[in-house]
């Protein structure tokens, strides 16, 4: 990150501090921040250190490991709990929270501050903060940009020996792949294969069965294949689409690529076990959501220029999507320090803030940051990033979306992992238990 990037809008970020601390009149309080456990929520402690000095307030924090998060937090919510002030909460859970009052709606706050959702990635703004979906009802601001993309073994691609044996077996170059299909292709090619004396692997994968790992993983190819959620002219008709030709073709790929590629061991594996994987040296590819790269990119095995970085790949038509993942910054209702909560979400949408918000390993969803000239070669994975929030798209985001997500890690766990039955049976079965979920909603 450059000096010149970061003082950008240190000036305007200034005015804006002295505007909302000279109008605060609020005691100091303790705020109590929730998140998932992991580098990005480190890299919050150390930039909010910051918004402790200017504002007098004191932060705590309560960080969960992501497979326990969702429970604990819903939880959390449900139940009416003090404990939070302010969420970063998964995009799927902006439904249920807005339906259930859980979280405050900001609209007039945003209004009053002249915070504009129009500033922020716009699928940042669908994903993490508005409900209903495509209407300007926020709940949250966008907080951390984060989507499903790819980290490679450059170093391996380039070796001339391994240029030249994949030039003849497949014709083309060993490079990042612009498709699934070479996707595939890379990861036989490296399948089992002997690299400095050790016995390496093709692909880390998401099959992860308890929380929400192989979802994640399963419909950020099948996204490219043609799945869609429901017609787009009727809502909540299932039938066609979630188990089209083209979503049985993307399954049945998947589960190609796992029986194929992937290490031993890989039944059940997320976000840590494909770090894990990676950073070890098993894999020439990992699948994972970008929070990880400053990580890759830091590591004393794998880092520097030994990695590399691409968006995912197109499916069979030319389609190219990828899983959104990140979350947005919410007040939580039953807290009784909403005044200090605001405060923070004031201090945390400053275009300086979120400037250093992303130097820290932050990924900020701010437009004034992200479409910064010096933005794109501001990290080696920054272009990536870019080119991946392009392209995403999301889980259902509906107040019963645990319900929903149950129901499609019990199908593709069961069919990709276990073998049972057939992508067609899977998706068939997906279809039965959706409408079901949908039709005790009223919705059907």
């Amino acid at each position: 990150m450059t000096s010149a990037f970061l003082k950008s809008s240190v000036a305007a970020g200034a005015l804006v501090w002295a505007s909302l601390s000279g109008a605060s009149a609020a005691k100091a309080e303790d705020l109590t921040l929730c998140w998932a456990a992991w580098d990005p929520a480190n890299a919050l402690v150390e930039l909010s250190k910051d918004f402790e000095a200017k504002s007098g307030h004191k932060m705590k924090f309560e960080f969960v490991p992501w497979p326990n998060f969702a429970d604990r937090m819903l939880n959390e919510l449900n139940s009416g709990g003090k404990l939070c002030d302010l969420m970063i909460g998964d995009s799927q859970w902006i439904g249920g929270a807005a339906e259930n009052g859980q979280y405050v709606k900001l609209n007039d706050f945003f209004e009053k501050e002249g915070i504009k959702m129009e500033d922020f990635i716009p699928a940042t703004v669908v994903g993490y903060a508005e409900w209903p979906k495509n209407s300007p009802n926020y709940w949250a601001l966008p907080a951390f940009g984060d989507v499903v993309g790819w980290t490679y073994r450059k170093d391996w691609f380039s070796r001339p020996e391994l240029q030249a044996e994949f030039k003849t077996k497949y014709g083309r170059d060993l490079a990042v792949p612009k498709t699934f299909a070479e996707l595939k292709d890379i990861a036989e090619f490296f399948q089992g294969r002997d690299i400095d004396g050790k016995k390496v692997y093709g692909a880390a994968i998401y099959t992860e069965r308890g929380s929400e790992g192989i979802t994640m993983g399963a419909m950020d190819v099948l996204y490219s294949f043609g799945f869609q959620y429901d017609n787009p002219a009727k809502p909540y008709e299932l039938e066609g689409f979630v188990n089209s030709p083209q979503s049985i073709a993307g399954l049945e790929y998947y589960k190609a690529l796992y029986d194929c590629c992937t290490p031993p061991g890989s039944s059940d594996t997320y976000m840590s076990e494909n770090i894990d994987a990676y950073k070890s040296g098993q894999v020439a590819l990992q699948m994972n959501f970008a929070f990880i790269w400053p990580g890759i990119h830091a590591d004393a095995n794998v880092g520097g220029d030994k990695s590399g970085y691409f968006p995912n790949p197109a499916g069979p038509d030319g389609k190219q999507f990828a899983q959104l993942g990140g979350q947005g910054i919410s007040v939580v209702a039953a807290s009784s320090k909403q005044d200090a909560a605001l405060e923070y979400i004031k201090w945390f949408a400053q275009p300086e803030i979120q400037n250093k918000w992303w130097s820290l390993g932050g990924y900020s969803a701010l437009r004034s940051v992200v479409e910064d000239p010096g933005f794109a070669t501001s990290q080696p994975y920054a272009q990536t990033f870019l080119d991946s929030m392009a392209i995403v798209k999301d889980f259902w985001a509906e107040p019963s979306y645990a319900s929903l997500l149950q129901a499609s890690q019990k199908r593709f766990h069961d069919y990709v992992v276990a073998g049972q039955g057939t992508a067609k049976e899977a998706l068939d079965g997906l279809v039965k238990d959706w409408t079901e979920v949908f039709e005790d909603e009223g919705k059907l």
